[in-house]
């Protein structure tokens, strides 16, 4: 026999290494689950810069339900403690999106957000402490704690430094509403106030319904119906405003123009018992007897409702005056 292997021997060989190659040993897949809690477990012993990497990971691919939310937990708590709040805010979005009513992650949200806010106006105080935007803050800020007249003067600086500052005489002319002696005097400034507003800018919703709502005090309808319009028109999704719109018109007697704004205002604020009486009454005096009848059922129902929770005895039912 010769000792070396005949042709038809070498290919068969050949053909068999190609057809059948050697096993190779797979790479082994990481557990997703594994590499999620260690980074949980980086995180609460303090590596949060080791740690957030994973926690991105874990909560974007881990199964268990229960790991992707302690690891959203745990992102947003170091995202914070290493002052990344876009990286924050990223895995609290996250937490509202698959745990929607979940009473800690809105807990978390109310608390994330607010230090988020606290740190910027430290940076802006810090970094600006002169600028109009520090001085408005300033007035916003004291505005909120009922300091009126603290905060008119922070308003009055930012005119100073920019006469044509958006949104400052609204909030001038809300202030001078706000106070404790609010009366006709300051209620003439106020809305000088809100009409120096809008010549600012035009597209201030808040303003042309704060001036129908003072034209409507003094039971000056046009006016009223006037400013009310434009703030709809301003403002699509102003309920108050449609609200008030049609409540204006059906105190002008102009019952079928008020019945438009009226349906507007009960699909914008369904849960509104005085949009639906306010349009049962419109379609009452427009002839409508059904559809009035239905509004005022559904302004019975929700203030039986409102009465229970709130432990009352029910009221009478205001009625359609004839």
């Amino acid at each position: 026999m010769s000792r070396y292997f005949p042709a038809y021997v070498f290919s068969l060989l050949v053909f068999l290494s190609t057809a059948y190659p050697p096993e190779t040993k797979k790479p082994t897949t990481a557990d997703p689950s594994a590499a999620g809690k260690k980074a949980v477990t980086l995180a609460k012993s303090g590596h949060c810069k080791e740690a957030l990497p994973g926690l991105k990971k874990a909560a974007l691919h881990t199964v268990e339900s229960s790991l992707r939310r302690e690891a959203g937990f745990s992102g947003v708590r170091c995202a914070m403690s290493m002052g990344d709040t876009d990286a924050a805010i990223d895995f609290l979005r996250f937490l509202k999106r698959e745990f929607p009513r979940d009473p800690d992650v809105l807990y978390v949200m109310v608390h994330t957000y607010s230090d988020a806010s606290t740190r910027a106006s430290l940076e802006l105080a810090q970094t600006a402490p002169a600028s109009v935007q520090a001085h408005q803050l300033n007035a916003e800020s004291l505005e909120v704690q009922g300091k009126w007249d603290e905060a008119e003067k922070e308003y009055r600086q930012v005119l100073t430094q920019n006469p044509r500052q958006p949104g400052i005489h609204y909030r001038l002319g809300r202030i001078l509403l706000s106070k404790p002696d609010f009366g006709p005097a300051a209620a003439a400034q106020a809305q000088k106030e809100f009409q120096q507003e809008l010549e600012i800018d035009p597209s201030n919703a808040g303003a042309e319904y704060v001036l129908g709502a003072l034209a409507r005090q003094d039971q000056q309808w046009d006016d009223a119906i006037q400013h009310f319009s434009r703030a709809t028109k301003l403002d699509a999704s102003f309920g108050d405003a449609f609200l008030d719109l049609g409540t204006a018109l059906v105190s002008a007697k102009k019952y079928a123009e008020a019945i438009p704004p009226l349906e507007t205002a009960v699909k914008l604020e369904p849960q509104n018992p005085a949009a639906h009486y306010n349009l049962a009454v419109a379609y009452r005096r427009d002839g409508r007897k059904m559809d009035a009848d239905r509004e005022f059922a559904v302004h019975r129902k929700m203030t039986e409702q409102n009465d229970a929770l709130q432990g009352k005895q029910p009221d009478t039912p205001p009625q359609d005056p004839n």
